[in-house]
C-alpha cells in the first residue's frame, strides 16, 4: 500500500494526476493551475523579480534553500529572494515532473531545473541544475507556494 493510499488518497497513476474522486475538486484543473504557477515562478527567477516571486507565495510560505536556513513568512521569504537576486542571476527552465493534488486545497509538485547561474560580483557563470519539491496551497482560489525546497543535481565542485 502506498503512502497516498494510507492517507486515504488515490494511488499514483501518472505524471500529472488528478484525484480519482470528484470530492476533492477538479484535479485536472488544479494540475493546470499549479503548472501555470510554476511557469510564472520559473519566469520570475530568470527575471530576478522578487515582487513577482512574492505574488506566487502564500503569506505564511516557507522557502528552504540548500545550505541556508529556512525563510519563514512573507518578510523572510522576500529578504531571502532579495539576497539571492543581489548575488546571482539565474537563467533556468523547469521540467515539471509531477503535479499531484491531494485535496481540494493542497497539492505537491516535483520539478527539475537546468540552466546557468552568473555570480554578479565576478561575472563568472556555470551550469545550474536542481531538483525541487513544492507544496502548493489554494489560497482564495489561487494556487500558491506554501513550501519550497531544492537541492542541486550538479556534481560536487572540485
Amino acid at each position: 500500500m502506498s503512502i497516498l493510499e494510507k492517507m486515504g488518497l488515490p494511488a499514483w497513476t501518472g505524471l500529472l494526476r488528478a484525484p480519482a474522486d470528484g470530492a476533492r475538486g477538479t484535479g485536472a484543473d488544479a494540475a493546470a493551475a499549479i503548472t501555470d504557477t510554476l511557469r510564472r515562478y520559473e519566469m520570475a527567477l530568470s527575471a530576478s523579480d522578487t515582487g513577482a516571486v512574492m505574488k506566487l507565495y502564500a503569506q505564511d510560505g516557507v522557502f528552504m534553500p540548500q545550505h541556508f536556513p529556512s525563510a519563514v513568512g512573507a518578510a523572510q521569504v522576500r529578504a531571502a529572494y532579495d539576497g539571492v537576486f543581489a548575488t546571482i542571476r539565474l537563467s533556468v527552465a523547469f521540467d515539471i515532473v509531477e503535479v499531484v493534488p491531494v485535496s481540494e486545497d493542497w497539492a505537491f509538485a516535483r520539478t527539475n531545473s537546468a540552466g546557468t547561474v552568473t555570480v554578479l560580483a565576478t561575472g563568472d557563470s556555470g551550469p545550474e541544475a536542481n531538483q525541487e519539491l513544492f507544496v502548493m496551497q489554494r489560497v482564495e482560489g489561487a494556487w500558491k507556494i506554501a513550501r519550497y525546497a531544492f537541492s542541486t543535481t550538479n556534481p560536487p565542485r572540485g
